[in-house]
C-alpha cells in the first residue's frame, strides 16, 4: 500500500469517528497543556531569576573577605606566611589579579562612623560605601541619571535612597511620607558622628552628587557611593589615627571575572590562597538544579494526565477494532498485508496523539500568555521579579522551543504506544475468522 493511500485511509477512518476521536483527544490536550504550562512556569521563574542576577552584574562578581591564617574555605591547612596572615593587602590584590580569568580587583570599605545625609531641609540616614575605582561601570553599577565617574568630593546616590528622604521638622499629623530629594548636580552635606570619652563629636563634609543609580534590586540602590580615599580619611577621623592597609588589610575586595565560565574556578583559586570568597554563581548553580527538579516534578504531574489519556486511546482503538473486524477481514481478503493493517491502526492512534498534542501545546502556550498578561502584576508582590531586565522582557511563564517540540513528539509517541497492542491484534487476525465475526 502506498504511503499516500495509507494516509488517506487513516484520515477517512478518523473522520468517520469524529465524536469518539474528539473525546479521546481531549485527554491528550489536557495532559499536554498541563505539561507545557507547568514546565513553562518553572522555566520562566528560572529565566527571570537568572536575568535578575545578570542585570545586577552579580554573575561575574566574587566577594573576597579576610581569611583565617590556619584554615581556608577548602579545609586545607595554610601557613600564616602563605596566607598572608589572612589580610587583604595590596600584595594579595596583585596575587588575585594574576589568577587566570580575573579581570579586576577592587578594594571596598564602609564608613565606620554614623552619618546623616542632608539636602536642604531633608535628611536621610546614609549607608556609605567607598569604592577603590573611578569608573563604577567596572562594578556593573547602573546609572539612571548623571555619570558613574567618582572623584574625591563627589558621590553617586542610590535610586531607592534618593526617593526616601524625610523632613525631621515634620509635626505629628503632617505628611510623613518619604520624599524625593532634588540632589543631582547639587552639593549635599554629610554629617559624620563619632563618640569619644568627652561625648559626641560631629564633622560635616560637602559632596557633589554626580549620579543616581538605577534600581535593580542590588545593595547600591540604598547606598551612597563615594571614593575609597574619602571613606579612608573619614574613618581615620573616626578612629583618631591613620590607617595602614598594608598592615591591617582591606575589609573586602570585589573581584570581577572575565565571564561566568571563569567565576567558580576563580573563587576556588582565591580560597586556595586562604581567603573567604563568595560568588552568587555558586548559588545560581544550586538554583538551576532546584528549578530543573521543579520542571521534572511539574512535567511528571502533566504526564499523569497523559497516562490517563493513553488508556483512553487504547480503549478507543480496541473498540474500533471490534467494530471493524469484518472490515479488517475484507481488506485482508483483497490483498492487504499484516503490515498494512498494522500501519493503518498505528497511524490512527498516533494521529490522535499528534492532534491532541498540537492542540494541547497551543492551549498551554496560550494559558501562559494569559498568565503573564493578567496575573503577573498581581503576583509581583510575592515574586519580586521585574517585567523588563536589561532591555529584555522577562516573563514568569516562558515556553522554550524545545518544550513545544518535545510536547508534540511525546504526545504522538504516547498515542503510538497506546495503539500498539490493539493494532497488533488487528494485524494478526485470520481473514476467515474476521469475515465471520458478528
Amino acid at each position: 500500500m502506498r504511503t499516500i493511500d495509507l494516509l488517506r485511509l487513516i484520515f477517512d477512518n478518523l473522520r468517520r469517528q469524529k465524536g469518539r476521536v474528539a473525546l479521546t483527544a481531549i485527554g491528550v490536550v489536557i495532559g499536554t497543556a498541563a505539561i507545557v504550562m507547568l514546565v513553562s512556569l518553572a522555566n520562566g521563574m528560572q529565566q527571570a531569576t537568572m536575568s535578575q542576577f545578570a542585570t545586577n552584574g552579580m554573575l561575574t562578581t566574587i566577594n573576597v573577605y579576610p581569611g583565617d591564617a590556619s584554615q581556608n574555605m577548602t579545609g586545607k591547612p595554610v601557613s600564616a606566611t602563605d596566607a598572608g596572615k589572612g589580610l587583604l593587602t595590596s600584595s594579595v590584590m596583585r596575587q588575585i589579579a594574576a589568577i587566570p580569568g580575573i579581570k579586576d580587583v577592587i578594594p571596598r570599605a564602609g564608613l565606620e562612623s554614623g552619618a546623616v545625609l542632608k539636602s536642604g531641609k531633608l535628611e536621610n540616614y546614609a549607608y556609605i560605601l567607598g569604592l577603590g575605582v573611578k569608573d563604577t561601570s567596572a562594578l556593573d553599577v547602573k546609572i539612571a541619571q548623571g555619570t558613574g565617574m567618582l572623584e574625591r568630593g563627589t558621590a553617586i546616590i542610590g535610586g531607592w535612597m534618593v526617593k526616601n528622604f524625610y523632613n525631621p521638622a515634620t509635626r505629628p499629623g503632617e505628611n510623613m511620607e518619604p520624599q524625593t530629594a532634588d540632589v543631582l548636580g547639587k552639593r549635599v552635606r554629610l554629617v559624620l558622628t563619632r563618640y569619644t570619652q568627652d561625648g559626641e563629636v560631629r564633622k560635616t563634609v560637602e559632596l557633589m552628587v554626580v549620579g543616581i543609580t538605577k534600581e535593580v534590586m542590588s545593595e547600591y540602590d540604598s547606598a551612597l557611593l563615594v571614593s575609597l580615599d574619602d571613606v579612608e580619611s573619614w574613618n581615620e577621623w573616626s578612629r583618631g589615627k591613620r590607617i595602614n592597609r598594608n598592615f591591617e588589610g582591606y575589609p573586602e575586595l570585589l573581584v570581577k571575572a572575565d565571564s561566568i565560565d571563569t567565576v567558580l574556578s576563580g573563587a576556588s583559586k582565591i580560597q586556595e590562597l586562604g581567603y573567604r570568597s563568595v560568588t552568587p554563581m555558586a548559588f545560581i548553580k544550586q538554583i538551576q538544579n532546584t528549578f530543573t527538579m521543579i520542571q521534572v516534578v511539574f512535567g511528571g504531574i502533566g504526564a499523569i494526565s497523559l497516562l490517563v489519556a493513553a488508556i483512553g486511546i487504547a480503549n478507543t482503538m480496541t473498540m474500533a477494532i471490534m467494530e471493524r473486524t469484518r472490515e479488517i477481514g475484507l481488506m485482508k481478503a483483497i490483498g492487504a498485508t499484516n503490515r498494512d493493517i498494522l500501519g493503518i491502526f498505528l497511524g490512527e492512534a498516533a494521529s490522535i496523539g499528534f492532534v491532541g498534542g498540537l492542540l494541547g501545546t497551543a492551549l498551554g502556550w496560550g494559558l501562559g500568555k494569559a498568565f503573564n498578561g493578567i496575573f503577573a502584576g498581581a503576583l509581583s508582590g510575592f515574586f519580586p521579579i521585574p517585567t523588563v531586565s536589561a532591555g529584555v522582557t522577562v516573563e514568569m511563564v516562558n515556553t522554550p522551543v524545545w518544550l513545544v517540540v518535545f510536547a508534540i513528539v511525546f504526545s504522538t509517541l504516547i498515542g503510538l504506544l497506546s495503539g500498539l497492542y490493539p493494532s497488533i491484534r488487528a494485524a494478526m487476525m485470520e481473514p476467515v475468522v474476521a469475515l465471520k465475526y458478528e
